[in-house]
């Protein structure tokens, strides 16, 4: 049972990733229940299961005889999620190792811009 869960959520977590990182668009469709069962190598049910998961919180649509469709605004909602949940999870740590090494908010800022000019100058390459 326990794996079972587990590829639920690697199944429909990778959807939401790939959501997030723009491979899905809104109105498009998903990928047939067979394909993703065989990407991911679990059972089409569990797959189905996914994929109802998506429809419970929202971000995709059932169109019947159809399939399923990125529903308009599932970016924001999935951008919104991921915030929340890296400020309650993940920005506590960060914050406090932040502090353990005593940087200081002017480092944090360079820091942040450096990241910046160097992820921008490899985008125009």
């Amino acid at each position: 049972m326990e794996r079972r869960t587990a590829d639920l959520s690697t199944t429909a977590g990778s959807r939401r990733r790939h959501d997030l990182d723009g491979v899905l668009n809104e109105g498009d469709p998903l990928p047939s229940v067979r394909n993703v069962a065989a990407e991911f190598r679990v059972n089409p049910l569990t797959v189905l299961k996914a994929y109802q998961e998506l429809v419970d919180e929202e971000l995709v649509e059932k169109k019947r005889g159809l399939g399923m469709f990125v529903k308009a605004g599932a970016r924001n909602l999935l951008l919104k999620g991921e915030r929340q949940k890296f400020l309650a999870e993940h920005w506590p740590r960060l914050a406090a190792t932040i502090q353990r090494l005593g940087i200081t908010p002017k480092e944090l800022m360079r820091a942040a811009a450096t990241y910046r000019s160097s992820k921008t100058g490899k985008e125009k390459r």
